[in-house]
């Protein structure tokens, strides 16, 4: 094989792999309503966007109060349109204090992920 097409070869190779990856990667939070650490008045929903499209049956939010106990909230959902996007309704106003965001997700590729963070309701 000339060195040309070695070279070529090489860089198809780098193309393929490069690409693939993206197919294989997890579902990472991306953005977060209310976000982390913010101090914000008591949201209507929690509202958390990821990487990937998630699986709707295995992917969910839990809103829970600085006492350890489930927040007054709705069922977590995909959103319409959006299968990267997880909602979750606030059934009705959170009093003030600090709440936590716990949340697990599938991706459509297979690949669990989960994670949490916090915010103040002022």
């Amino acid at each position: 094989m000339t060195l040309q097409r070695s070279l070529l070869a090489c860089a198809a190779g780098v193309l393929l792999a490069a690409s693939g990856a993206s197919a294989w990667a997890h579902a990472h939070l991306e953005t977060s309503a209310p976000a982390a650490d913010a101090a914000v008045a008591s949201p209507a929903a929690v509202e958390l966007t990821f990487t990937q499209k998630l699986e709707p049956s295995f992917s969910g939010i839990d809103l829970v109060g600085s006492d350890g106990k489930p927040a007054a909230a709705g069922t977590a959902a995909v959103a319409p349109g959006d299968a990267a996007r997880l909602v979750l309704p606030v059934a009705s106003p959170l009093a003030p204090g600090v709440y936590e965001v716990r949340w697990h997700v599938l991706s459509v590729d297979g690949h669990k992920t989960n994670g949490s963070y916090r915010f103040t309701v002022k």
